[in-house]
């Protein structure tokens, strides 16, 4: 694990490009079901060309996380995940030690010199990689992925700002780990704290919002094929209601896809073709839990959809 490969120079690791144009971005990423606009495509083809992370900003359940996983199975890279919340540290970011296994296998090697014993147990056998590590660590493409950064201590930006600088990992008792190959980093915020401008530096920037109605009704087309237009239509128009009522979370796209799964499976859309597309304003009001997962929001929800 422990390298410092010919394709590391001054600058990091080396860049190998993954797409070979923002159009190839747009079909590869629409063969794995990601519908991307331009401004995705453009951002994903310059991160991935450019070799800088890309940080994706938006509501919660807009797809940040899934073009994550989209690329990855676009480009047959591997996918590594961060998933950042309060209180993670270095440990969980990048390495341990199996404390565990080093008593035990000092314990089985019988009494000697410590300067003998450390040169086993702090080797690659006692080493547990967490997932920065991992991502530097391996040789084949990769996609590193570092979600809600938002959620972690302002420290594990310094942290990240290391790494990211210079795609290397310092293990004081083995010496310094270098990327052979610049791995395809996405990190991911809600925006629930303002991120610091030297991270911010570090990345290119992409928000992404809600689609709008004709993109999410192509975005259920691709999911849930079965889906009638006009059940799609009728869907995608409450699901945009909701999204402009003062709730406290508002509806991702993957709740959408959910709630057309949940239509589909308690018959929606078998009657006579109608304006509401098969639904009514009790099984609207039976399956709002769907999408809506607070009290409160359905409260106001059934309200302003005038459903009882």
């Amino acid at each position: 694990m422990m390298t410092t490969p010919a394709e590391y120079t001054a600058s990091g690791p080396q860049v190998v490009p993954s797409f070979t144009s923002v159009d190839d971005v747009v079909s590869k990423l629409r063969e794995t079901g990601y519908l991307a606009d331009d401004a995705t495509a453009t951002s994903t083809f310059l991160a991935d060309r450019l070799g800088k992370p890309l940080l994706v900003e938006g509501p919660a359940g807009v797809g940040k996380t899934e073009l994550a996983k989209s690329i990855a199975a676009a480009t047959d890279a591997e996918l590594v995940r961060l998933q950042c919340y309060e209180g993670i540290d270095e440990a969980r970011a990048l390495y341990e030690w199996n404390h565990a296994k080093q008593i035990l296998h000092i314990q089985a090697t019988g009494n000697r010199a410590w300067e003998e014993a450390k040169t086993d147990i702090f080797s690659d056998e006692f080493l547990l990689p967490r997932p920065l590590l991992k991502a530097i660590s391996r040789e084949g493409p990769t996609v590193l992925l570092i979600d809600e950064v938002d959620k972690a201590d302002v420290d594990m930006e310094g942290l990240l700002l290391e790494v990211l600088s210079d795609f290397a990992i310092t293990i004081p008792e083995m010496g310094t780990v270098a990327a052979q190959r610049r791995p395809i980093v996405l990190l991911t915020s809600n925006a629930t704290r303002e991120l610091s401008e030297a991270l911010k530096r570090r990345c290119l920037y992409l928000y992404i919002d809600f689609p709008d109605a004709e993109r999410e009704k192509e975005i259920l087309a691709s999911r849930v094929p079965n889906l009638s237009a006009s059940l799609s239509a009728e869907l995608v128009r409450i699901v945009g209601v909701l999204r402009t009522l003062d709730i406290r979370k508002k509806p991702s796209v993957a709740e959408t896809i959910d709630w057309a799964n949940t239509l589909l499976a308690l018959g929606a859309g078998e009657q006579a073709d109608t304006k509401r597309g098969g639904l009514d304003d009790g099984l609207i009001a039976r399956t709002l839990g769907v999408v809506l997962k607070h009290r409160p929001d359905l409260k106001t929800a059934l309200k302003e959809l005038k459903l009882g």
